[in-house]
Formats: C-alpha cells, structure tokens, sequence
C-alpha cells in the first residue's frame, strides 16, 4: 500500500484554508496515477490484450472522475483547483504526490503483470485488503494510507460543517461522468458522498470487494489482471469471493517493447523519436490547460479537454510503434511543456 508522508496530514488542522490544501493535495494524488496507467495501456498493441486494456482502461476513467470530484469539493469551499503548473506534474520515476521516497517508486513502463502486481495493486491497496482465493492455484506501525487521508478529509468537512460551502455552484462540474449528474457538491453530505465514491471505487470497503456500481474496486480488478481470472463469488464459501471465472489470457507479444521511464533527453534532437515527444507533451500540456479552465468556472471546455485526451492517444500510439534502437520503441514522457514558448 502506498504510505504517505506525516506532514501530508498536517494540513487537516481544523481550518477551511487547511482543508483546502488537503483537497488540492488529493487532486494531485489522483492525477499521478492516470499517467502510469495511460503509459501501460497504451503500450498494450492495438487489437492484444483486449481484456486487460479494457479493465485499466475503465480504472483511468474513474480516476479521472475521482480527480473532478475532488476539484469540485475544492471549488465547492471556494478553493481554487492548480492544475495549469509546472509542479502539478510528478517526475517520473519517483514517489507520489505526497508519498513516502522510500516506500514505492512509480514509473512509467510498459505493460507486465510485474507492473500491475509491485506499482498499481500496491498504489491501490486498502489499509486492509480483502484476501480471496486463486481456485487454479494454492492460497507494525499502523500507515498512513490514501484511504486514511481521505478519511481525514471527511473528519475535517463534518468538523467545520456546512457553512463552509460558500464556492459558487457554477464551477461545479456536472457532466462528462455519471456520477457528477447526481453528485452536486454543496454541503458536508454530499462532499462525503463524493469522497465515499472515490475510496469505494479503488479500495472497496472493509466487507466487500466491490465498488457501488458492483464492480470490483481497482485493486481487485488489478488483482484479476495479475492473477489471470475473474473475481467471482466463491461457489464454496466462506470467503464469498474468489478469483475463479474465465481467464483474463494475456499475451506477451501483444505489448510493444516500450522505454521505461522516458524524458525529453531521452530522444536525439531532430530524431522523429523527439518530435513525436515534444507534440505529445505539448498536447498533455494543453490538456492541463483546458483542465485548469473547465474547472475555474468554464465546465464547456469539457468537451475540447476530451478531444485532447484522444490526440495524446493517437500520438501514444504513433510513438510506441516506433523503433528507436533494435528491440526498443519510444513512448511519452508526460512533462510539463509551456505552451506558448
């Protein structure tokens, strides 16, 4: 499980201003996480491994829908959500946002079961996980988890109550996810709501591996990866779940050799391998623009901030089907690139 840093919890000090940083600090944890999966994803060859792309392509999608969540709790005790920043970006590798240097560093790499067992599983490990067991094969200090910070966070919001939601309810993002149709921030209930929904869909909860929707939570879907079968309910329990449907196959070769862990100097100046680079991260970059502007009270630039999402796709693809030595093909950096330079 990720273990985050004390000083991370000094921010829920019983002040709005408190508060307010620890949302910000949330927003930062849940985009960490979307580049290190977008980079396994893509990496996946187009047509292989349908299955596994589609599961971590469903978990990049509600990270995306925790992080709107969370700048709409901040906008919502007017805060400002900081998105459009250099330091919004966290070097790859290294710990997250918040997170202890020493307890998990994440990279971007291609796809392997390795990856998904040592980096996402533990990204997404709840304080106690649920343990199920495998049907095709045999079965200290307490830490300071992302579910504990969240934990906290609610402490905090039912501590200095309602009339905290002072933030305009026009900087409230409604569309683009489900949830946020139903999901308007605007008091202690409904700010839990939205909390409750984001812990639920990566860690479950304390009795069951499944998320509201019924899904299982991330953790327990990166664990259907890893262990190559479906988590079903246990045809002879207790427990009342095991990982015992259809395969998950994956298939080695459907996974382009991709560098682990690129940056700008990654790539020669002038090699196609760069250009590819500098226009991804040029365009990620004017995601985290449009990002910044749908959530400062602009919520129609939704629609050309997905539009991007799917040019750095295309772009991801281009640069991960192109050699740049014998057995190595490119891949994206995610760095921060201001765009009008």
């Amino acid at each position: 499980m990720v273990h985050l840093r004390a000083e991370l919890f000094q921010d829920l000090n019983g002040t709005v201003e408190g508060l307010r940083c620890a949302m910000q600090n949330a927003i930062e944890l849940e985009h960490a996480t979307i580049p290190p999966y977008l980079y396994a994803l893509y990496s996946i060859k187009p047509g292989a491994n349908a299955e596994i792309a589609g599961l971590i392509k469903s978990i990049v999608v509600e990270e995306m829908l925790h992080m709107a969540l969370d700048c709409n709790i901040l906008n919502a005790i007017r805060g400002t959500p900081k998105i459009d920043d250099p330091n919004f970006v966290p070097k790859y590798p290294g710990p997250l946002p918040g997170g202890v240097e020493s307890e998990l560093t994440v990279g971007l790499a291609p796809f392997s079961k390795q990856v998904v067992k040592n980096t996402f599983m533990v990204i997404e490990e709840p304080e106690d996980p649920l343990h199920f067991p495998v049907l095709k094969l045999a079965e200290g200090e307490k830490p300071t988890t992302i579910g504990q910070f969240y934990a906290g966070i609610i402490d905090q919001i039912q501590k200095l109550g309602d009339g905290i939601f002072t933030g305009d309810p026009k900087k409230q993002l409604t569309t683009g996810f489900g949830p946020l149709q139903t999901i308007h921030v605007h008091d202690v209930k409904s700010a839990i709501e939205a909390i409750k929904l984001i812990v639920a869909q990566g860690e479950g909860t304390t009795t069951s591996p499944l998320d509201p929707e019924h899904d299982p939570a991330h953790y327990y879907r990166f664990a259907e990866i890893y262990y190559g079968k479906k988590l079903i309910p246990n045809p002879a329990p207790p427990p009342d779940f095991a990982y015992g449907g259809h395969n998950v196959s994956f298939d080695p070769a459907g996974v382009w050799p991709v560098i682990t862990n690129p940056n700008r100097t990654s790539y020669p100046d002038g090699s196609k391998a760069r250009n590819l680079n500098e226009t991804f991260n040029y365009t990620y970059t004017s995601l985290l623009k449009s990002m910044q502007l749908t959530f400062g009270g602009q919520p129609d630039r939704l629609g050309p901030a997905i539009g991007l999402m799917e040019s750095m796709k295309e772009q991801a693809l281009v640069m991960m089907a192109t050699e740049t030595v014998p057995g190595q093909t490119a891949g994206p950096s995610f760095e921060y690139t201001p765009v009008n330079e």
